[in-house]
């Protein structure tokens, strides 16, 4: 996604669409998908908490104590859960964004990092702490909307698919992909300002008098000069495949867990 994401890429890593991306990185640098992994295992905690504020705003809203199983979701509560899932990013961001810089910077081609602490270090030294937090603003711009959309398109594909509110794990796979992809698609423009902003790619910058392209409006202005209005949407395939994995897991390990919990809650208090 990074790469496919690059303004102006190298020759050697110009690609028409994911399937040819992977089978030239294959066979150009080896088995390298899984470079930059190191920078996200902070990623790991961080999206607890998403889920745990998440969880939690909307148990407020619409799972009262002593309501089993919880009422079904109006328009209302659909606006209360892109709310909790507004609250929840903006938590989620201020612990992720080093790291997304940092992955973004390995992905990417000819990468000069040997490691996560290289780059961490060589960032630093090169750039300040502020480059960890220069697309910080886009990223929130792109993921209150991002997180929005899929909380609410989630929730309400549960209504059609899940009405009763079971734990029903087809739906919750179905529900999860849908609502990664709508998300994904709709915050594309974001995302590319936002891989603009972490990689600094330089062939990009060549174009950009100020150096160093700092905050949202110039990753913008930079994006629209190199490539017109279809730059806003390369690595959109990328973007979509990606997420709709990603999220669909996120949702059915949630809701599994949450479903051992509850019952085991319930077990107890008959119990009692």
């Amino acid at each position: 996604q990074t790469r496919m994401q690059s303004l102006r890429p190298e020759p050697a890593a110009r690609y028409r669409n994911v399937l040819e991306a992977r089978w030239r990185i294959v066979q150009t640098e080896g088995p390298t998908f899984w470079t930059g992994d190191g920078g996200c295992l902070w990623i790991s905690p961080s999206s607890r908490g998403l889920f745990h504020c998440f969880g939690g705003g909307l148990g407020v809203v619409v799972e009262p104590r002593g309501l089993s199983p919880p009422p079904p979701l109006t328009c209302g509560s659909s606006c209360f859960a892109g709310a909790a899932g507004c609250v929840a990013t903006l938590l989620h961001d201020a612990a992720m964004n080093p790291a997304e810089v940092v992955k973004q910077r390995m992905q990417m081609y000819n990468s000069p990092y040997q490691c996560v602490t290289d780059c961490v270090r060589t960032v630093w030294r090169n750039e300040g702490a502020g480059a960890f937090y220069r697309s910080y603003t886009t990223q929130l711009t792109m993921n209150i909307p991002f997180q929005a959309i899929h909380f609410m398109t989630y929730e309400f594909l549960q209504e059609q698919l899940n009405p009763h509110r079971q734990y029903n794990p087809g739906s919750h796979v179905v529900s999860g992909a849908c609502a990664g992809a709508v998300a994904a698609a709709a915050t594309t423009p974001l995302d590319v300002c936002k891989t603009l902003l972490n990689t600094q790619e330089s062939l990009a910058l060549s174009s950009n008098i100020s150096g160093h392209i700092t905050g949202m409006a110039n990753a913008f202005r930079t994006v629209y000069q190199v490539g017109g209005v279809t730059a806003y949407f390369r690595g959109v395939q990328a973007r979509v495949i990606y997420q709709m994995p990603s999220t669909a897991i996120a949702w059915s390990v949630y809701e599994f867990f949450k479903y051992i919990l509850t019952k085991r809650q319930e077990e107890r208090r008959a119990g009692k």
